[in-house]
């Protein structure tokens, strides 16, 4: 007697689709959609709160070996040398 059967779930959809029209349904559940991602990743953040970040850690890059002959590039600090135009 108290539990919801499947007639009950097909009138609340009826009404929704009455009340809210077919145009603006998909858009309130895309709406829903994106908010219960947001909660998830925010929950998540919140749990990792404190723990170290392990799996987004990238490791240092590893020197590329040049081949023979080629000068391995060096950076210069910019000069003040250049003169301005006014």
């Amino acid at each position: 007697m108290g539990a919801i059967q499947p007639w009950h779930i097909i009138l609340v959809l009826l009404a929704f689709l009455i009340l809210f029209g077919s145009k603006k349904l998909p858009d309130a559940a895309r709406g829903l959609g994106r908010s219960m991602r947001i909660f998830k990743s925010e929950v998540k953040e919140m749990q990792n709160d404190g723990k170290p970040d392990t799996d987004t850690a990238t490791p240092a890059p590893t020197p590329r070996e040049l081949p023979s002959g080629e000068v391995p590039p060096t950076t210069t600090a910019p000069t003040d040398d250049v003169k301005k135009s006014a």
